[in-house]
């Protein structure tokens, strides 16, 4: 698979070559500075002058009051959006030709996760799907798909992260992506429980992905699904900036709430189905907003681990990639489908396709690639 790179014409004249440089470093101390002035703030708060321990209680009761403010805030976000993840319709067109529920499923940290359901009228079950879908959406979006599954008689389960969709958490913030792969992990567990002897398969898109890759590193997991399923996985991510990169680590333990703009991806495409864009953005459930540093850090960290361990993958796995993806790298999935030690694995690349593969126009081909590599793999016995 071959990639081009759309370059600017080169011009003779010095001018245009030191002027784009000069900017770049401009933008570059701004940044610095900024970052810096940020860290004096966090670190150095302004103080007045006190004359008496009374204005130093004073102080600490504000501080409290605030917190206090900014977890009731908190709070009635996540029960707004809970309230809006109840009333989605989790049907398609109004088929009711299979068996919907909704419940919460308490983390590793107690956290309170938001899960749904979708099964076929019949028991008559090939296996079930665990969907741990990606950056700033929610399982909901997924009827769809669900609806093709329960077609081929697979059950589906899905789970909203922390920070999203209908569960606990300030919206869009990942404090850590290592408890998002505890909870796949408990979540996964107690599926095994409820439906004893039915075959399991973990599914995850973008950062989704990177989590479920990851979850399947550990044997107790791995011994726990057939295989795995891997859309547009974020895999080798590099921040907008390598100043971000640096200063990441540092801005996430003192201000992990910060929303930085510069690392926003905001506006590339993500679907040529132009109302598949329109359905996504206007998802009240979605997180718009600009990346919380904290949640940036933990998706570089995670990278990184994996392409560290790339080699040491022994899951089963199916990963899928557009070729003309903007937000992950598909050269990185198939450096993940050429390295992994895994003994069944596939790969399919689909030229000039974007992200959200599921999304696409051809979703229903693509789906219904997924279901066949799932019934393959059980037919394998392996």
């Amino acid at each position: 698979m071959s990639t081009v790179a759309e370059m600017e014409p080169l011009t003779s004249g010095a001018s245009n070559r030191i002027i784009p440089i000069l900017r770049v470093l401009r933008k570059s101390l701004i940044f610095i500075q900024s970052i810096f002035l940020a860290l004096l703030l966090v670190l150095f708060p302004r103080r007045r002058p006190s004359s008496s321990s009374t204005s130093a209680d004073s102080s600490a009761s504000s501080n409290s009051s605030k917190r206090r403010s900014m977890w009731r805030l908190e709070e009635e976000d996540t029960l707004r959006r809970r309230a809006l993840a109840e009333v989605i319709d989790m049907t398609v067109d109004g088929d009711t030709r299979c068996r919907w529920s909704t419940s919460l499923f308490f983390g590793v940290k107690r956290n309170a996760l938001f899960c749904r359901s979708w099964f076929p009228l019949h028991d008559d079950l090939k296996g079930i799907l665990v969907i741990i879908h990606g950056l700033n959406e929610h399982g909901g979006r997924y009827a769809h798909f669900a609806k093709q599954l329960n077609s081929s008689n697979f059950g589906v389960y899905a789970m909203d992260w922390i920070g999203h969709g209908g569960s606990d958490g300030l919206h869009g913030y990942v404090p850590s992506l290592d408890h998002v792969v505890a909870d796949t992990g408990a979540f996964l567990e107690k599926i095994k429980s409820d439906n004893p002897g039915v075959p399991c398969f973990l599914f995850g898109h973008s950062t989704g992905g990177a989590v479920v890759l990851k979850a399947a590193s550990y044997p107790r997991i791995q011994e726990m699904v057939e295989g795995i399923v891997l859309t547009s996985p974020a895999l080798r991510v590099k921040p907008a900036h390598p100043i971000v990169a640096a200063l990441a680590p540092i801005v996430s333990l003192v201000a992990p709430r910060f929303q930085f703009k510069g690392a926003n991806k905001r506006g590339i495409p993500v679907s040529r189905d132009p109302a598949a864009l329109l359905a996504k953005y206007s998802d009240p459930l979605v997180y718009t907003g600009p990346i919380r540093v904290r949640t940036g850090h933990e998706i570089l960290r995670i990278s990184s681990y994996l392409m560290r361990n790339i080699k040491s993958v022994t899951v089963p796995f199916f990963v899928l990639h557009g070729t003309a993806d903007r937000v992950t790298d598909p050269l990185a999935s198939q450096d993940l489908y050429n390295e992994a030690a895994s003994k069944f694995k596939d790969i399919r690349l689909y030229e000039g396709f974007l992200h959200d593969l599921l999304f696409e126009p051809e979703r229903e081909e693509i789906a219904q690639e997924i279901i066949d590599w799932m019934e393959t793999k059980l037919a394998a016995g392996f």
